[in-house]
């Protein structure tokens, strides 16, 4: 089978061992563990921007340029001897079938939320042989602080350590922000700091109540807010007037057309 004839998964392995190989390219060469770590963070949210669009093409771009960063890795692996493309593939598929038995086996699970509680019985079980392991292990240090809440969360409640009701956690609301107005009185810097982190733990979790991703809804309020203040600076422009020579009062007017205009657009 010539190399125009394999596979392209496979095609694609091998194009990267020959890049990596004596007689091939001297920057993929020299990349390592560490030095790939930047592009794959940078991939990522390049492909999770193109996620957000409509267009086929940059996703099917980006898919491609992630999945890049997992066959360099593999490809590393494989010099050093100890893996390749093909074992993560089987160790993938392994862990698909073992973590669905209600698929491929009998367990019966009615639910997207039986299936995750099943999901983490099943990691919790993985797990089991390995001393010292806790619930809330598995979670990546470097995610992002609200996404990292989250996901912090749900594996408490995974076991129990969870409201009952979304009240609870409304409740928790009102008394962590009581704590941040008593710090702030106090004029305790760092006191202030420890409870507003407490404050916005507790928004995620009631996000998480209301069944909101904490993360997505930060990225599309950072989005609406830079498109209606870049709004309001054109119309701004448009008066003649940069923001530096505007008082609150006028920029706050701008910015409530915007606001209406945007709500009138929409219908």
């Amino acid at each position: 089978m010539t190399g125009a004839d394999l596979p392209d998964v496979v095609r694609l392995y091998e194009v990267m061992k020959k890049l990596r190989g004596p007689e091939g390219c001297p920057w993929d060469r020299e990349q390592t563990m560490q030095t790939l770590k930047p592009c794959l963070l940078e991939e990522t949210y390049e492909l999770l921007d193109a996620m957000d669009g409509s267009a086929l093409a940059p996703h099917l771009e980006e898919l491609g340029d992630v999945l890049l960063q997992v066959v360099f890795q593999c490809a590393i692996r494989e010099e050093e001897g100890l893996f390749d493309l093909n074992a993560v593939a089987a160790a993938l598929t392994q862990k698909l079938i073992r973590r669905h038995p209600h698929v491929f086996g009998d367990v019966v699970a009615d639910s997207a939320g039986h299936v995750l509680r099943n999901w983490e019985a099943i990691k919790r079980t993985e797990r089991g042989k390995e001393p010292g392991k806790s619930a809330l292990d598995g979670v990546p240090a470097t995610l992002p602080a609200l996404l990292k809440a989250q996901r912090i969360q749900e594996k408490a409640a995974h076991v129990g350590f969870d409201w009952k009701e979304a009240s609870g956690a409304t409740e928790k609301l009102s008394e962590e922000l009581a704590e941040v107005q008593e710090a702030v009185a106090a004029d305790d810097r760092q006191h202030v700091r420890e409870e507003v982190g407490d404050l916005l733990f507790s928004v995620v979790n009631y996000c998480r109540f209301l069944g909101v991703d904490a993360e997505n809804a930060m990225d599309e309020a950072n989005k609406k807010f830079a498109r209606r203040f870049k709004a309001v600076e054109l119309r701004a422009a448009q008066q003649g007037k940069s923001l530096t020579e505007m008082d609150l009062a006028g920029m706050d007017a701008l910015w409530n057309e915007v606001k209406t205009d945007e709500r009138n657009s929409a219908g």
